[in-house]
């Protein structure tokens, strides 16, 4: 049994919910088949169980270390990265015109999520860096791109994204680093950016910032705010390495997980001129950095699925195999003690982490089919659509797997007791890695409302009727199996009553106190979600039992079980949230500093 990825699943939900094959008969991705793709999992498989996976213990014991103003980290760091590097899988996010495999994005997904379950900190850097390349391929100049995008995509280079400041995390408007123009068309950058993931390391031999920063004499607020690329050693004409660019180490961060990613506080321009690069126009800035940010977006809900994934393998495997105590039913101590995966609040437990991880994982998977279909179709009516359910979706794909698979990894660690609780076992670790997702790339609070003020109400409601038309497909697509009928009708009436939230709070003059609950709003909205990814997973298996092969009835059976655990068990939890939120509750809104302890 491996503990960083399953496979049956896997296949299950690309062959036989999303029907990949279908996608692999495209002439963008004709080049690939399923045997091929399997041969690609498998070797991805081996290297993270063999080179990522064995020493996520000891890196995260070791973190990062500040000697002589860099980096220093332990060898086995870049032993991981140079096996990843050497089996070409840096190419894997790209398209063939920019060196890449040009696969499709849910694979890419997939076979990247294997490492970051066996290791994800060492991932990170990786991840990074195709954000930085993808986004220079969209919004750079063929300059840049010829100077800088072939090492980002072969992994010699690594890359980074610089937004926030010490005085400024969410709060972009009020970023001050500056970027005054030169005669030559490059632009003198000084300031400070915090909490920079990947901002020093001493694993490749230059690394490329991705900077926001304000030219004196812009507009204010964040339409004033502006892109450039910030190399860390400068790139002579002919590509070979130049001068150091003034960008310095002013100190590391050091976390409670994911420690084996440097987090750095950087100073750029404090020891001589440092010189960026305008990526895209001016004033332009947040929206190009946005090309990286919902790419982003979507692979750290992955990453939190993938974490919740680890924790859930091993506990149940440490459930299955851990004898303690006897049935409720049974009092003769002299009988054999069975194993602890035979009690049902365990099976509540493991049930509980089943159907966060599996429902979050189709979810994601699902969002990345829609990246791929819009690569592939010629419909401008088609590719508008599919744009607007992911606009609507991303916040759900980065929000809800960051705090339910976060829920998951604790459950893990309880299914263990007392020895979750210790570094001797890795779950403990795993919680404490995926403890981030919820932080980075926006914050809980920023999603809920970014999807209630924003994605929810834009065009009109078109994303929400989208969703809707979607949804209702998936029921339809259920009726003709009886016993999905139940959950049909509930998922139909939660998804009337979210509309019904979206129009109460449209319809609210005073928007601080219609988005007062827009945490909660987001909530219920990932529950519905996530339900209908049930119901598919659901029509899947319903189809699977009913094509007569034996040997996959357990695990078919198991997906029609966690769909009625979801459905019985958390979907009713959005009722209340909506409600709330519909009803214009003040509670918390109302509230004032000095309520919390007195004047």
């Amino acid at each position: 049994m491996s503990m960083i990825v399953n496979r049956r699943d896997l296949d299950f939900m690309f062959y036989e919910t999303l029907d990949l094959d279908k996608l692999l008969q495209s002439e963008r991705y004709s080049d690939y088949d399923r045997e091929s793709l399997d041969a690609m999992m498998d070797l991805c498989q081996s290297i993270a169980e063999e080179e990522f996976l064995p020493f996520a213990s000891k890196l995260d014991a070791n973190e990062p270390q500040f000697v002589d103003g860099g980096v220093e980290t332990i060898p086995e760091l870049k032993q991981a990265i140079n096996a990843f590097k050497d089996a070409g899988l840096c190419t894997s996010g790209y398209d063939a015109d920019i060196g890449g495999m040009q696969l499709p994005w849910m694979v890419d997904q997939a076979m990247n999520g294997m490492f970051v379950c066996a290791n994800n900190p060492v991932h990170t850097y990786l991840f990074l860096t195709q954000g930085v390349a993808n986004m220079l391929n969209v919004c750079g100049s063929d300059e840049l791109k010829d100077k800088y995008l072939g090492k980002l995509v072969e992994g010699e280079w690594f890359g980074t994204m610089c937004l926030s400041e010490p005085q400024a995390g969410s709060s972009l408007a009020d970023i001050r680093t500056k970027a005054e123009p030169l005669a030559d068309g490059r632009y003198k950058i000084s300031g400070t950016k915090m909490w920079i993931s990947g901002g020093e390391q001493d694993l490749s031999d230059n690394i490329v910032h991705m900077v926001l920063a304000k030219v004196p004499g812009g507009p204010g607020g964040v339409r004033g705010i502006s892109l450039f690329l910030v190399p860390k050693v400068s790139v002579n004409e002919d590509g070979s390495l130049g001068e150091h660019n003034n960008v310095a180490l002013a100190g590391l961060n050091h976390k409670m997980g994911n420690r084996g990613t440097t987090n750095t506080l950087l100073n750029f321009g404090e020891g001589g001129d440092c010189v960026g690069y305008l990526v895209g126009n001016e004033n332009e800035g947040l929206a190009n950095m946005f090309h990286m940010m919902n790419e982003a977006r979507i692979s750290v809900g992955q990453a939190a699925v993938m974490s919740a994934l680890g924790g859930y393998l091993y506990s149940l495997d440490y459930a299955r195999n851990r004898p303690q105590g006897r049935h409720l039913a049974e009092k003769n101590p002299d009988l054999p003690q069975v194993m602890i995966s035979e009690h049902a609040d365990i099976k509540r437990m493991l049930m509980t982490q089943k159907a966060f991880v599996e429902g979050a994982q189709l979810l994601m998977y699902y969002s990345a089919q829609i990246i791929d279909q819009q690569k592939v179709s010629t419909d401008s009516d088609q590719h508008r659509r599919m744009s607007l359910l992911l606009d609507l979706l991303t916040p759900i794909c980065k929000s809800w797997p960051s705090e339910y698979c976060l829920e998951a990894n604790k459950l893990a660690i309880q299914v263990l007791g007392g020895y979750g609780y210790t570094r001797e076992y890795p779950v403990e670790r795993l919680y404490r890695d995926n403890r981030l997702n919820h932080i980075h790339e926006g914050t809980w609070g920023i999603q809920g409302l970014d999807i209630l003020g924003r994605k929810m109400q834009m065009q009109d409601g078109a994303a929400v009727a989208i969703l809707r038309e979607e949804i209702q497909s998936t029921i339809e697509s259920a009726v003709g199996h009886s016993a999905l009928a139940e959950h049909c009708t509930q998922l139909e009436a939660s998804l009337t009553q979210m509309e019904e939230t979206v129009h109460a709070v449209a319809a609210c003059g005073d928007k601080s106190l219609a988005l007062a609950n827009a945490t909660i709003f987001l909530d219920a909205a990932g529950h519905i979600v996530i339900a209908w990814m049930w119901l598919k997973q659901a029509v899947a298996a319903s189809n699977g039992l009913g094509s007569g092969d034996a040997g996959d009835v357990a695990f078919y059976k198991g997906k029609l079980a966690a769909t009625k655990f979801f459905f019985r068990y958390e979907l009713p939890k959005s009722s209340a949230g909506l409600s709330l939120v519909a009803g214009l509750d003040s509670t918390c809104y109302d509230l004032t500093a000095e309520q919390f302890l007195g004047a």
